[in-house]
Order: C-alpha cells, then structure tokens, then sequence
C-alpha cells in the first residue's frame, strides 16, 4: 500500500482540536482509496513561543522540507502579537518552502445560508489565487529612532517578474480549466509602480490564454462587487495583502469562516506544499467542544488532490457536502447548529 508522510502541526487553540478530531476520518478516506497517512506531529506555535522564545526551532524547515506535504491546525494566541506568529511560523514556512500559491475556494454549499439574499447552492463558486511569498508581507523595512518624535516606520512591498508572472499564469491555468474567466485585482490608480507592473504583467501573461476573459478590478471596487455581484467572479488573482483580505469577504458571503479551506501550494516536486483551515485558533471557543471541523476537512481534501488522491480527496469533499446538505445532519453553532466537533466527525465518517 501507497503511504505518504505528513508533518501536522495542530498549532493553537482551536487548531489542535479540529486537527486531532478530524484525522480519523482523513485516514479512513486514505485507507478506502488504497494508501496511508503516516503523521508526524510538530507542537509548534504559540505555547512553544511561550517555552522557547520562538515559533519554531532553527531547524524547522529543514525538517519540514522531507515530507510529502505539511497541514497547519490554526495559530494565534491572546498573549503573543499576531506579527510574531505570523513572522515566526507562517511566513517563513510559505516563503522557505516556495509556496508561492495560496488557493483559496469559497463555495456556498447547499444547506448553508449566504448573508446575503438571493444566493442559493452553487450561486457562488469562485476561487482566489493569492500570491504567498512577496509583495505587502515581504520583509523589506524597519523602525528608526525608537523612543523620539520623529520616531519613523518604513514597511516597503516587493514584486518581482518573476513571482508576480508566476502566480498570475497559474491563475489563468485555472480559469482555462474552469469557466474562463479571470478577476485581476489591483490599487493601480495609486500604486502606480507595483501594480502597473502588476497589469503589465497580466496582459503579457493574458496572450498565451486567448480563451479566458479578463476583468481588471480595483480593490476597493471588488470588496464592494463582491457583496453585489459574487456570482460573476471565478477565478481571481491578486497581490499578497489584497488576496488575504478578500478571501475574507469569500468566506464570510459563503456562510463561514469554519467553512473555508486553503492550500499554500508549491506547484511542483521540489517541495511540500501546506494546506490549513483560514478560521484561526478562535481562544474564545476553546474547550467548548463547538469547533467547525469541516473547513479542516475540506483542506485535507485539497491536500488529497495536490498528492493526486483525487479519490480520497473527492470522498472528503463529498462527505461535506452530503452532510451540509442534510437538514437534520449534526452542525456546530457557526452555521446556525447545537452539535459538537465530535458528533459533526462521526456523522462525516458514516459518509465516506
């Protein structure tokens, strides 16, 4: 039998309770398709930050590097600055390994209710290529005169050709598989460098797909579309920043943050890709039994597919959705239910 290893690493709050609940039903998918999981499990994140003074120790990559593929429960912590998480585990493993795809699907679900009127099952369906390894989140700055008045912040954003031209032709390979159409979004009325650049880039690309159709959208422009106009968009490719805040409203318009899955995914076999529910370790919840645990499961099954698991990765999603649904399946309070993280997991594995 065919076996593949993943790092787990739970992370925080949350994280480790949707992580652990879940992997029974993500090994029993693997076994019913004819291979095995075989985890290793990392306790990094803020508790190891408490104990140790980092996120992850020196040689974190390194280890991480030898898998096939690497899932993430959720970090964060009331007592640890969200930028210490991020620049401590997050960021290092997306650029350290070149995970230079953040995919992130936002589906409405049958059985699931958008906030939005008007929106049935399937009336939104599109996802967001987000570039993972430069432009707003690169490190490229720093603080000077601490302490003085003239005390001065410098945080400057990087885009290069080639990460740039990169991620906005696999999101055209995207939209060439699915219906053909592409969203660029960018802020190039003011950012007149960067994101020219950006736009320059995607009409260059835009030559080699004559069969996609192209909308360039201003930020600000596609938040608003996207609460007017959801069912337009299908494939979309944005910048660092403006993918992160946009998947947001993606997940939110689609019923959930506890729905929505995501892969950083490195194209290729140089390196694992890491896939990770975008719900964040949620300490309000923690120990209260009530945690969605399907967005972790429909990370798996983008996890699946990446390996070419289509089988066990088609088995999970399908389980999601069957239970979905199914008016009188078990739902955790997020999506308008009174049942737990475990009795959600049993009634998926009845669904495999």
């Amino acid at each position: 039998m065919d076996s593949y290893e993943v790092a787990i690493i739970p992370g925080d709050g949350i994280g480790v309770e949707v992580v652990d609940a879940a992997f029974p039903v993500v090994e029993a998918a693997a076994a019913d398709a004819g291979f095995e999981v075989e985890p290793t499990r990392f306790d990094w994140g803020t508790e190891y930050y408490l104990d140790h003074g980092e996120m992850m120790p020196d040689d974190g990559l390194d280890r991480l590097r030898e898998f096939d593929s690497i899932f993430l429960g959720a970090v964060g912590h009331p007592e640890v600055p969200d930028h210490v998480t991020l620049h401590g585990l997050l960021l290092p493993i997306r650029k350290g390994l070149d995970q230079y795809v953040c995919k992130r699907p936002n589906v409405l679900f049958e059985g699931i209710e958008s906030p939005l009127q008007g929106y049935g099952a399937g009336d939104i369906d599109f996802v967001v290529y987000r570039e993972n390894t430069e432009g707003e989140y690169a490190s490229v700055g720093g603080r000077e005169h601490r302490g003085f008045e003239h005390e001065t912040a410098v945080q400057s954003a990087l885009f290069t050709r080639r990460g740039t031209e990169r991620i906005v032709r696999a999101a055209f390979e995207a939209a060439a598989e699915r219906e053909g159409h592409l969203t660029s979004i960018t802020k190039s009325n003011a950012q007149a460098h960067s994101m020219v650049f950006w736009d320059d880039i995607v009409a260059e690309v835009s030559e080699e797909f004559p069969s996609v159709d192209v909308e360039r959208l201003l930020v600000d422009a596609a938040a608003m579309d996207l609460i007017r106009r959801p069912q337009e968009f299908d494939v979309v490719v944005a910048s660092n920043l403006f993918g992160d805040i946009l998947t947001d409203i993606g997940a939110q318009i689609t019923g959930s943050m506890g729905l929505a899955p995501s892969g950083n995914v490195h194209p290729g076999d140089a390196h694992p890709s890491m896939f990770e529910p975008v719900h964040g370790s949620a300490p309000d919840i923690v120990g209260d039994g009530v945690a969605n645990p399907l967005a972790t499961v429909l990370s798996w099954s983008m996890l699946f597919e990446d390996l070419g698991e289509t089988a066990a990765g088609d088995a999970l999603w399908s389980a999601v959705v069957d239970q979905l649904a199914e008016e009188s399946a078990p739902r955790t309070p997020d999506i308008g239910g009174t049942a737990g993280t475990e009795d959600v997991v049993a009634d998926l594995r009845t669904r495999l």
